[in-house]
Parts: C-alpha cells; sequence; structure tokens
C-alpha cells in the first residue's frame, strides 16, 4: 500500500472525513484528512497528493478559497468536490475553478471510488 495514491480529503464534518477514510482504506488507498482548507494546503506544499476531496461550504477558508490557492500550481491534485449544496450554479462556479468533477451530499461509495479513479488517470 506503500506505493498506492495519497488522496486529501478536505472536509469540517470530522463523521464525513472518517467514512471516507474507511472507504478509501478499503479500496487500497492511503489518505490523510483535514478539517480545514489552511491545513490541507500547507500539507499540500510538503507533500504531493494524487487527489483531493473537497467541501465547499467550511467555516473560514471555503473550499473555493481552496480551489482558487490551487488553481495556480500546475502540480495541483484534481480536485472532486462532495457538497451538501446540489446547485448548478456552484457545480459551475466550482468547475470553473477547475474542480475535476462535482458530486452531492450523500454520494455512494461505489461511485465516489470510480470519480477519483477518473481523476487518477486524468
Amino acid at each position: 500500500m506503500g506505493n498506492s495514491p495519497l488522496i486529501g480529503i478536505l472536509d469540517d464534518e470530522e463523521h464525513f472525513r472518517r467514512a471516507l477514510e474507511r472507504l478509501l482504506q478499503a479500496h487500497q488507498y492511503r489518505s490523510m484528512a483535514f478539517a480545514t482548507g489552511a491545513e490541507f494546503l500547507a500539507e499540500a506544499a510538503r507533500r504531493r497528493f494524487d487527489c483531493l476531496l473537497l467541501d465547499l461550504a467550511m467555516p473560514g477558508m471555503t473550499g473555493f478559497d481552496v480551489l482558487e490557492a490551487l488553481g495556480t500550481d500546475p502540480a495541483a491534485p484534481p480536485a472532486i468536490v462532495i457538497t451538501g449544496v446540489e446547485d448548478p450554479s456552484v457545480f459551475r462556479h466550482a468547475k470553473q475553478l477547475k474542480a475535476f468533477e462535482c458530486h452531492g451530499k450523500p454520494i455512494r461509495g461505489e461511485v465516489l471510488v470510480e470519480a477519483i479513479e477518473r481523476a487518477l488517470r486524468r
């Protein structure tokens, strides 16, 4: 599992982060979970993530802010947005900020794993 892809999880809801960590582990992915955008960006400056699972609605730095920060980095991981705000204009804005895919919460595990596999192949 040492060479398996490293997936970042960025969501302010601890139970959702834990559920995603369990899902990823079951599919042989390594993961690191973060509660804030600042924590993720600090770690992303030190290590390469292969993919990012990103919530949009978070206190402080939002998922949009994280997408903007990553947008300037050519080595930024593909970001899969997972949000409780299922609004076409929200999804459009995330895509303009270079989100790889956008999904609503709740998301079925197999749908998310397929999205991760697409992102890793990009």
